[in-house]
């Protein structure tokens, strides 16, 4: 070999080390995440009777799941104790990403708190639709005609007047838990396993005042079958075809209110795919989805749609709030603050 064939073949060498030095130095980039194909039908619990909050954008959510899937979506309505029967189910199903539940963000982080079903927030991958807001309604025959009138009666006649709810946890409940508690009065809970049936009780007369959510009473508002007296918000809730609802705040000053985000969740131990699959669909699909902010506009829900981290800290103040009126009203099983719920 010559002299400059041997001197090329040590520049070589020296190269190739350099390479081998350099790839030593920098690990190899993880892998893309696989998407996730499902093979066989998706089933949601929803647990929550059919006709409530929770059963209609979890519906029309699992329509553009199924689209953007190519898979079947089941939604399959599991009531009873205040949704814990439901999303117990989930829980128990195997986590082989088949099997989900749906509901208030709030009642996810709370159950532990009421000692309905020993789970928590971080269980959970959380996939956020819309926001929901109680509304404050009588029958359309009652006597009542603001707010202020309605709480001067329940002040006159303390835990006389009837207040139909979801059971204790929904949101309704937590909605006259924190009037009673801002305004001072007393009532009589009357739980029905869904919003529908507590929003149709008061429409029937059966009980006098329903707290349930703006999107489970809207119809029967548009009908003027329910009179709504006030949103449990700071600001005035408008929905196509009725007259804006004023806020609590206009009655209550200083009232106390949070968004309370709805959604569905998935348990945290699922496959890798099926979370990664389901944050891209979230980001490329539902946030931008015109039949989800179709359903929001009509139905006077706030189009809201979140995943991962940022769903968690946007669900985590009604969830907070939630704990503690537990808590101080005595409803609480476990203290929220050894849960990971500070008071706030």
């Amino acid at each position: 070999m010559t002299k400059l064939g041997i001197s090329l073949g040590y520049k070589a060498l020296g190269l190739a080390a350099m390479a081998a030095a350099v790839f030593a130095a920098v690990p190899f980039a993880a892998p893309a995440q696989a998407q996730w194909k499902p093979n066989k039908p998706i089933t949601i619990i929803v647990p929550w009777a059919a006709g409530g909050s929770t059963d209609q954008v979890t519906r029309v959510t699992a329509a553009e799941i199924e689209a953007a899937l190519g898979q079947k979506v089941v939604v399959m309505n599991q009531p009873g104790a205040s949704g814990s029967i439901g999303t117990k189910s989930a829980m128990a199903a195997p986590k082989d990403g088949y099997t989900w539940t749906a509901g208030a963000a709030k009642d996810i982080g709370t159950y532990v708190v009421s000692g309905l079903l020993d789970t928590k927030l971080d269980d959970w991958n959380l996939y956020l639709n819309v926001a929901n807001q109680s509304v404050v309604s009588v029958n359309a025959n009652s006597p009542y005609k603001t707010l202020k009138e309605l709480l001067d009666a329940m002040k006159a006649k303390p835990g006389q007047i009837s207040v139909a709810t979801a059971g204790v946890n929904s949101s309704g409940h937590f909605g006259i838990e924190a009037l009673a508690k801002g305004a001072g009065v007393t009532y009589k809970h009357v739980s029905y396993d869904g919003g529908n049936p507590a929003v149709i009780s008061t429409v029937s007369g059966e009980t006098e005042v329903t707290t349930q959510l703006g999107v489970e009473q809207v119809e029967m508002i548009r009908a003027k079958r329910l009179r709504p007296l006030a949103v449990l918000a700071d600001k005035p809730l408008e929905v196509d075809g009725v007259p804006a609802i004023e806020p609590v705040t206009k009655t209550i000053p200083g009232f106390r209110t949070e968004t309370n985000y709805f959604g569905i969740f998935v348990p945290k131990d699922v496959p890798a795919e099926v979370t990664a699959t389901l944050n891209k669909l979230w980001q490329d699909k539902i946030k931008t989805s015109a039949t989800l902010k179709k359903y929001a506009t009509e139905k006077g829900a706030l189009f809201g749609p979140e995943y991962g981290d940022a769903a968690k800290k946007a669900a985590f103040p009604a969830i907070q709030g939630a704990a503690w009126i537990l808590q101080e009203g005595g409803k609480a099983k476990v203290s929220p603050d050894t849960v990971g719920i500070p008071k706030p």
